[in-house]
């Protein structure tokens, strides 16, 4: 599934910004922290297979 991390990122951020409206902070809380983590191992995911693509092109 291409894009898969970050697309579930995404979507727990609008879950948060809805909750957030209709005033279950808690949910929205909640959700907002599923979506940062999910956002920040996407990020990590991305960085490493950057460096590893570069050492393989490099080998």
């Amino acid at each position: 599934m291409p894009g898969g991390l970050i697309s579930l990122a995404v979507v727990f951020f609008i879950i948060a910004i809805l909750a957030y409206v209709l005033g279950a902070r808690g949910v929205a809380g909640m959700s907002a922290g599923i979506g940062r983590t999910l956002l920040f191992v996407f990020l990590v995911l991305a960085i490493i297979f950057v460096i590893v693509g570069f050492v393989n092109r490099t080998v």
